[in-house]
């Protein structure tokens, strides 16, 4: 098919997951009603992407309070009851992050939950989002390694050993989401690369890295102002990411100021082209998709083209997140129809 569509990983939260402290009150104590929460949060995230012509589902992280936090729930050697503030994504704003405070091991399966329930549920692809190991390392404060690069590498080696059960759990896309890529270039072009090549090591399905400028939030969109006309940091990690093994890059491709021309540097890579802005309110049209498609097609083959968002929708309105993944699917039937 060309131009298949994705989205980036999360969607907003049901109204029963938004507001646990309205709904979930008879529930509190109970395990058994949570978990039937987010399986059933994930079925309706699945059911509204397969409405929206969405071709490869996700499970929408309904499962997960937080992209990273998610993932870290589950960790040994991780202390989440003394937290302290760290700037995250150097400086860019402030947080209160928990603690490594001995060596990192998995208590047991992180996400397979989430992803068996996705999985018994659609027939359509599933592709499964992780935090990739230099997002990770600028989320969590450490008093135990001493060096962000060996602490990088440790947690490579957990991504890797979840992402393989998730594997063998029927997942046919293993997604590294990877914001602070766009922050630390010269990391990431030196070691950064090497330690998402950990994670990823021996997977035999589809692999893919998300970079981005992030969500619509203000601390983004203030840092955004900064960044003069053109954002041309990835030109410095492109190349690296073009020589890894990974095989795709999801990347926003609509109204941000990323020169389309710099993915021409991804030879040899799928561009997962996010041809929604998850930072602005406006619902596009098809046509609007179908044109930043063909914007893309410039610089990228049509048969290396998924179109997706441009990041995950999870601060947006419920009904706005909705009407934009119709827009996705819409527009990429719309792109078919013209270019292929």
């Amino acid at each position: 098919m060309l131009f298949p569509t994705t989205i980036a990983g999360s969607l907003p939260k049901p109204e029963w997951l938004a507001e646990p402290n309205k709904l979930w009150a008879p529930w509190k104590s109970s395990g058994d009603e949570l978990m039937r929460a987010k399986r059933d949060a994930t079925l309706l995230a699945l059911k509204i992407q397969e409405d929206a012509g969405i071709d490869i589902v996700t499970d929408g992280e309904q499962a997960r309070q937080h992209f990273v936090h998610g993932f870290l729930e589950n960790i040994e050697g991780i202390d989440f009851a003394h937290k302290v503030e760290m700037g995250i994504r150097n400086d860019r704003y402030k947080a209160m992050v928990p603690q490594v405070v001995a060596p990192l091991r998995l208590k047991d399966r992180v996400h397979a939950f989430e992803a068996l329930a996705a999985r018994a549920h659609t027939r359509r692809q599933l592709k499964f989002t992780l935090p990739g190991p230099m997002t990770i390392i600028d989320t969590i404060a450490d008093r135990h390694y001493g060096d962000r690069v060996k602490m990088a590498f440790a947690f490579a080696e957990l991504l890797n050993e979840e992402a393989k059960a998730l594997q063998a759990d029927g997942v046919d896309m293993i997604q590294f989401d990877e914001p602070a890529f766009n922050v630390y270039m010269a990391e990431a072009a030196d070691w950064g690369v090497k330690a998402l090549e950990r994670a990823a090591q021996g997977l035999t399905c589809a692999t893919a890295v998300h970079i981005c400028y992030g969500y619509g939030i203000k601390a983004n969109t203030d840092w955004k102002q900064t960044l003069g006309e053109q954002w041309r940091q990835y030109e410095q990690i492109f190349p690296a990411i073009d020589a890894s093994p990974i095989q795709q890059v999801a990347i926003e491709c609509r109204n941000s100021k990323v020169p389309l021309e710099l993915l021409a540097l991804l030879k040899g890579k799928i561009v997962q082209a996010g041809v929604i802005d998850v930072a602005s309110d406006v619902v596009e049209t098809a046509e609007d998709v179908a044109a930043t498609i063909e914007a893309v097609m410039k610089f990228v083959p049509a048969s290396n083209i998924i179109a997706t968002t441009n990041c995950g929708m999870a601060p947006m309105h419920r009904d706005i997140a909705e009407a934009k993944l119709m827009a996705l699917g819409a527009g990429a039937a719309l792109a078919r129809q013209r270019f292929g």
